[in-house]
C-alpha cells in the first residue's frame, strides 16, 4: 500500500466498513481514529479525515487516540466504553498507519518515542534491540529458544501466504528462518530478519454497535469480554521476560467473559517479533513460564492444533503498520468467527482471542470475541 497516502487508506477501508456493516454515514454516531505518527507523516492531525469517506459523517465527533503499538486496540476499547456509556449507539473505528515514506532512522526513532530510556535518541535497531534484550535475558533465565523462534517465524509466514491482505506472502519456511544468511542477517543479536516484524503501511476499520444487525446471512460476532493494563514505563521496573503487564490485561478479559484459554478457537496476538509471540504463549496460559517454546515443538499453535495462534500470518507476515495493529487483529478475528476468512478461515471457529501490546509489555488489550448465531 506504498502507492496510498494516509487519507486514501481512511478512506477505503472507511467505505468497506460501512458497506460490510451494511449502514450508512448517517447512523454513525461517533468515529474514533487510532493513529500512531510520532513523526512518521507531517500530519499530525488526521481525525477529520474519516470524514472524507462520505460527506454525511460531517459533524459526527471524532477523536485520534494512541497507545504506542496497541493504539488500534485503544481505538476499539474507547468504542466499547462510549456504547456502554450510552453516549453513542453506533462507533466507528479506524486504525492507520504510514510509514513506508519515513527514511529507517526515522522510522526507529519515532518507534523509540514509546521507550522510556531511549527516547529521543537515535539507533540503527529500534525497538529491535529493545527485544534482543527480552530474549537475552530468556535465554539466560530459560536456554536457548532460537529453534523455536524460527518456527514461529516459518508457521506465520506459512500463515500469511492465505491472507490476502499481508504484507509479506512468502513461505520461507523452517531452513531459511533458522539460519543467518547475507539474506536473512542478524539485526540485533539473537534476532534475525525473519524474527522481526516489517516496517508497513496500512489501514482496518469496524463498527461496533448496539443496535440489532441487519446481516441474518451470516453470524453476527459480539464483544464478549476486555481487559486493559499498563505496566510502568522505565525497563528497569519490570521483569524483562515476565510481562506482567500482558497477563493483568489477558486475565481481565478472559475473567469480564467468562472464559479460560481452553474455550477459546483461536488467538491473533501480538508477535511483533518472534520471542514475543513465544512469550505471549506463556502468558496466555498455553504454558508454564519458560516453556513457550514447548507450544510450537509441539503443535499445538498450528493451524490444525489445540488453539490455532495468529492464522492470519501475525504481524510478523501481515504487517505491523503501527496504529492499525489492532483493529486488524480484531477485523480479523471477526472474519473467522462470522465464517468469511476464505483461505484463513479455521473450521467452526466460536470464540477468538485477541492481545495488542505497546512498549515492551507496558500498554497492554484483550479481548475475547464470540459467534452468535
Amino acid at each position: 500500500m506504498t502507492d496510498q497516502s494516509l487519507e486514501q487508506l481512511i478512506i477505503s477501508v472507511t467505505r468497506q466498513a460501512l458497506e460490510s456493516a451494511q449502514i450508512t454515514a448517517q447512523d454513525v454516531d461517533e468515529i474514533v481514529l487510532g493513529h500512531y505518527n510520532a513523526g512518521l507523516v507531517p500530519l499530525a492531525f488526521p481525525s477529520s479525515l474519516v470524514l472524507q469517506a462520505d460527506d454525511d459523517l460531517r459533524f459526527v465527533p471524532a477523536t485520534r487516540v494512541e497507545n504506542a503499538c496497541a493504539t488500534g486496540s485503544a481505538a476499539v476499547h474507547q468504542a466499547v466504553r462510549s456504547l456502554l456509556a450510552g453516549t453513542a449507539r453506533t462507533v466507528l473505528v479506524v486504525g492507520v498507519e504510514k510509514m513506508t515514506d519515513a527514511p529507517a532512522h526515522g522510522v526507529g526513532r519515532a518507534l523509540l518515542g514509546a521507550d522510556y530510556d531511549l527516547a529521543g535518541q537515535e539507533s540503527g535497531v529500534g525497538f529491535a534491540g529493545l527485544f534482543a534484550e527480552i530474549a537475552k535475558a530468556y535465554f539466560e533465565r530459560y536456554g536457548d529458544v532460537s529453534d523455536a523462534m524460527a518456527k514461529i517465524a516459518a508457521k506465520n509466514h506459512r500463515n500469511g501466504m492465505d491472507n490476502p491482505y499481508a504484507h509479506l506472502r512468502r513461505d520461507l519456511g523452517y531452513e531459511f528462518c533458522a539460519t543467518v544468511s547475507a539474506d536473512n542477517p542478524l539485526v540485533a543479536a539473537p534476532l534475525r530478519r525473519t524474527d522481526c516484524s516489517p516496517v508497513s503501511d496500512g489501514a482496518a476499520a469496524l463498527v461496533l454497535t448496539t443496535a440489532t444487525a441487519v446481516d441474518a446471512a451470516r453470524p453476527r460476532v459480539r464483544l464478549r469480554g476486555i481487559g486493559q493494563a499498563n505496566d510502568f514505563l522505565p525497563t528497569s521496573r519490570r521483569d524483562p521476560v515476565a510481562f506482567a503487564g500482558a497477563r493483568a490485561a489477558w486475565s481481565r478479559a478472559l475473567s469480564s467473559a467468562g472464559v479460560g484459554v481452553d474455550d477459546l478457537d483461536l488467538v491473533e496476538l501480538h508477535d511483533c517479533f518472534t520471542i514475543a509471540e513465544l512469550l505471549l504463549y506463556e502468558v496466555i496460559g498455553l504454558t508454564e513460564q519458560g516453556k513457550g517454546a514447548q507450544a510450537i515443538e509441539e503443535g499445538w499453535v498450528y493451524r490444525d492444533g489445540k488453539l490455532p495462534v495468529n492464522p492470519s500470518g501475525g504481524l510478523k507476515a501481515k504487517g505491523h503498520p503501527i496504529g492499525a495493529t489492532g483493529v486488524s487483529q480484531h477485523v480479523l478475528a471477526a472474519m473467522q468467527l462470522s465464517g468469511t476468512a476464505g483461505d484463513m478461515q479455521i473450521p467452526g471457529a466460536g470464540l477468538a482471542g485477541v492481545f495488542n501490546m505497546g512498549g515492551v509489555g507496558v500498554a497492554n488489550y484483550a479481548s475475547v470475541l464470540e459467534r452468535v448465531d
